[in-house]
């Protein structure tokens, strides 16, 4: 019996319609021209919840009056003039040239749960943490916070829609927070006593906000959102194609390295003078300038002092937007001093305020996109 015809194919994809698609997520390192970048949003933000991986980071004062607070909005007098300076901030940016999207608005203050445990939110300020961007590839990262298991959700619009245009998209394994990830009894380490950290190696966590990249470089710090396990897993995602050297962080609470290592240009890094020891960085730096961070304003301290879960190195928290033009706070001027010392040209901006939700410029966005290929930096 012969053969039914083949029946006739036609296009079915974008692919075969308009031929491959060009992805619009391309990101490869720190500094080169940035093109498309999120930034985050104040909408419904909440004050997150009292669990120890969130207080162990913020001194046992704010820790009692998170506690009080959990759950709650935050007041309008510290929400209104964080959102004047963000609608700034993103007028400077769209002023630039730059591409801004925006995570959809959520509602925080919603209760959820796994069969473990249940939480309220936290906010969609910080993309930074919870995305981390690898060349056209997207990746969820497994955040510690139980506040913070569902952040992503308001950004599911723009991940969609990167990846219908062509960009990958990864979710790493969903953490299950139970108990056993965290050490029972934690206690903050003192000063010469040996360092230790909230997190056990129960399974992989991380926040994005601890690695910085350098093309086929990435650095990272351990901290009490980010364990060994959680450095591996990137690792071996990423593969041969890439390296991840450990920065050693002297801080007592660490928690992000983009107030302790900042990647400002090939062959030039910024670093804390508190937190870093120059003599124990990985060898791979040794032909490139290390700067040291000025001491920051005084300036920075009233406000810091209350909101404790960035600290007085804020002034670091900074957005290279190409090799030699940055955005500072306005209010750093020692950074911003610096920094022209330095042959950059810095762009002053005001979002002091920001910090009670996370960070300032390079923890409120994500970089989509920069301009340029993949390179290695180093031998």
């Amino acid at each position: 019996m012969a053969a039914p015809p083949a029946r006739p194919t036609r296009p079915t994809t974008k692919e075969t319609e308009a031929g491959p698609l060009v992805s619009p997520v391309n990101s490869h390192n720190e500094w080169d021209p940035l093109e498309e970048v999120v930034v985050g949003r104040l909408d419904g933000a909440t004050i997150p919840s009292s669990h120890p991986v969130v207080t162990c980071n913020i001194p046992p004062w704010a820790a009692r009056l998170q506690g009080l607070a959990t759950g709650l909005r935050y007041p309008r007098r510290v929400i209104e003039p964080a959102q004047r300076e963000l609608d700034g901030f993103i007028g400077l940016l769209r002023s630039l040239g730059i591409t801004v999207t925006r995570p959809e608005p959520a509602e925080h203050r919603q209760r959820f749960s796994t069969p473990d445990w249940s939480s309220r939110g936290f906010c969609n300020t910080c993309p930074r943490d919870s995305m981390l961007v690898i060349g056209d590839e997207i990746i969820e990262t497994p955040m510690a916070w139980p506040c913070r298991y569902f952040e992503t959700h308001s950004y599911r619009p723009l991940l969609k829609d990167y990846f219908r245009r062509g960009a990958r998209w990864t979710s790493a394994p969903k953490p299950q927070l139970t108990d056993a990830l965290f050490e029972k009894d934690f206690r903050v380490p003192e000063d010469g006593e040996p360092m230790r950290y909230v997190l056990t190696e129960f399974e992989p966590v991380f926040d994005a906000a601890d690695f910085v990249r350098a093309g086929r470089d990435l650095f990272v710090t351990r901290s009490n959102v980010t364990n060994r396990m959680g450095i591996e897993w990137l690792r071996r995602h990423l593969g041969r194609g890439y390296r991840i050297h450990e920065i050693e962080s002297r801080c007592r609470t660490p928690m992000h390295i983009d107030t302790t290592f900042v990647l400002l240009a090939p062959g030039k890094v910024l670093v804390n003078p508190e937190y870093i020891d120059v003599d124990r960085l990985p060898q791979v730096l040794d032909s490139w300038d290390v700067l040291i961070a000025p001491e920051p304003t005084p300036i920075d301290e009233r406000l810091l002092k209350l909101t404790s879960l960035c600290g007085k190195w804020l002034s670091m928290n900074i957005l290279m937007i190409d090799e030699t033009r940055v955005i500072a706070e306005r209010h750093h001027t020692n950074m911003l001093r610096a920094l022209e010392s330095w042959g950059f040209e810095p762009i002053p901006c005001d979002l002091l305020h920001y910090a009670p939700f996370g960070g300032s410029f390079h923890c409120a966005t994500l970089d989509i996109r920069r301009r340029g290929p993949l390179e290695s930096y180093f031998p």
